[in-house]
C-alpha cells in the first residue's frame, strides 16, 4: 500500500490516521501469517488509533491464547507497553449510538460495529486496517481507506 505524494503541496499527504480492529491488532502480539503485513502498514502511519473496545478484546483474546500464566503476563505486559502508541477513541454514548446505526446498516456484530463506529467519529481522510471481511463492504462504504490482506 503506497501513499501518493499530495502534487499540490510538493510533498507528502498526510495520510490521516490508520484504525485498527482487534483482528489485526492481535496479529502484533500472536503468531500469525499476515502479521508482516500488519508491521508493514502500521509502519506507514504516524497515527495509530483503536476504540476504547480494542484493549479489553485484545486482552482477552491473549488471556485465552495464553496457555500458561507466564505466557499470559508477558503477552500483557506487550499490551500495557504499546498501549501508548495509541490514540484510544472513547465509547461514550454518541459513539454506540453511532454503532447501533452502523450494525443494522450493515448487518455487523457487536463489536465490529463499534470498531467502525469509533473510526467514523474521526476526520478524514482515515484508513482502516482489518482482518475480519465482515467489517471490509461497510469500512468502503464509510469512506475508509481499507487496508487488509483479504478480500470483503
Amino acid at each position: 500500500m503506497a501513499v501518493e505524494p499530495d502534487a499540490e503541496q510538493g510533498g507528502e499527504p498526510d495520510p490521516g490516521p490508520l484504525v485498527i480492529d482487534t483482528s489485526a491488532l492481535l496479529c502484533r502480539y500472536l503468531p500469525d501469517a499476515r502479521r508482516r503485513f500488519v508491521g508493514e502498514v502500521m509502519g506507514q502511519f504516524p497515527q495509530l488509533v483503536v476504540s476504547a473496545l480494542a484493549r479489553t478484546e485484545v486482552l482477552l483474546a491473549l488471556h485465552q491464547a495464553a496457555g500458561h500464566p507466564e505466557r499470559h503476563r508477558t503477552l500483557w505486559d506487550s499490551v500495557g507497553r504499546d498501549w501508548d502508541l495509541f490514540w484510544e477513541v472513547p465509547l461514550d454514548g454518541r459513539c454506540m449510538a453511532r454503532a447501533t446505526e452502523v450494525g443494522a446498516r450493515y448487518g455487523l456484530s457487536v463489536a465490529n460495529a463499534i470498531h467502525l463506529a469509533a473510526a467514523d467519529r474521526l476526520p478524514r481522510p482515515v484508513a482502516f486496517l482489518t482482518l475480519d471481511r465482515r467489517q471490509i463492504p461497510g469500512a468502503a462504504d464509510l469512506g475508509f481507506r481499507v487496508c487488509s490482506p483479504v478480500d470483503g
